[in-house]
């Protein structure tokens, strides 16, 4: 088993931490908030620092999930200090695909590896060990880091070099905002129509309509309830970046750039920590 360290014991970082413990690895783990690591040492045993760079110091694989791109920065660079020639730094940050380019270029001058992987799944993936990671990287790394992250994961591709994976994930993205708009619009017209909204979806779940998020969250959504996942600041966060990368590569994302504003809108009514299925509430908002 391995010495690893964790940086970041968010929503999503402290049960992918834990499933690390779970898997055998000595895991130290370090987060901005001393008091969320000593609770999770005292749940999943291992150590806890009060620094990056000292959790990272004795580390073969450090592994981080923090905000957002000046945290991949600030946290990268002071991990990178004291991190050993040969090792490897694991970034599951949503980032931009120009910081992990920019990680990548810091850690190959000290000849240590770097990985951009974000993940798909939500906390519940998280917590469940069940998430989808897209990576950027070297193949040489990613071989040597793919069993350790396995621990979390149900599928794991490398999908080139440096900043691949956060590439990827924008895709991810964008097409996740399409499908939220797009069912929330048709629960509204449902509710407006007079159907009875939940059968509806009970029917057309079984055809070409058919999403995970119509499986996951409509039923959810009809209830009025958006505690289930992802948060609308981060999305927006994400959406962001993906209208960043397009304007920099000529893509055109206009129902992505639009969805944009919607979820502007759900944070104006006060809701920035609701998951990403309410902009449904939005919607009938305006009835």
């Amino acid at each position: 088993m391995s010495k690893l360290a964790f940086l970041g014991l968010g929503v999503m970082g402290y049960p992918m931490a834990g499933h690390l413990a779970k898997a055998g690895h000595e895991v130290t783990v370090y987060n901005r908030t001393r008091e969320k690591a000593e609770r999770w040492v005292a749940q999943h045993g291992g150590r806890s620092t009060a620094t990056p760079e000292d959790a990272a110091g004795d580390a073969d694989v450090v592994l981080m999930c923090v905000g957002n791109d000046d945290d991949v920065r600030s946290v990268s660079s002071r991990a990178l200090t004291t991190m050993k020639a040969g090792t490897i730094l694991v970034d599951h940050t949503t980032a931009s695909a120009l910081v992990a380019r920019e990680v990548h270029a810091d850690a190959h001058k000290r000849a240590i590896g770097f990985l951009d992987a974000p993940v798909s799944g939500g906390q519940a993936g998280a917590e469940n060990g069940k998430l989808t990671i897209m990576v950027g990287g070297e193949p040489a790394v990613y071989a040597r880091a793919e069993p350790i992250v396995s621990a979390y994961a149900r599928a794991v591709t490398l999908m080139g070099g440096p900043g691949s994976g956060q590439l990827t994930k924008m895709v991810n993205q964008i097409c996740i905002a399409g499908l939220v708009q797009a069912l929330a619009e048709g629960l509204d017209f449902a509710m407006r129509a007079g159907l009875d909204a939940e059968r509806v979806i009970d029917v057309i779940s079984k055809g070409a309509a058919q999403s995970w998020q119509m499986e996951n969250r409509a039923k959810t959504m009809i209830a009025d309830k958006y505690d289930f996942g992802f948060a609308v600041d981060w999305m927006r966060k994400d959406l962001g970046i993906c209208l960043a990368e397009a304007r920099s590569n000529g893509a055109t994302l206009p129902v992505t750039a639009l969805v944009d504003q919607f979820y502007g809108r759900v944070q104006a009514l006060g809701g920035g920590r609701w998951d990403t299925s309410s902009l449904l509430r939005a919607l009938r908002a305006g009835k």
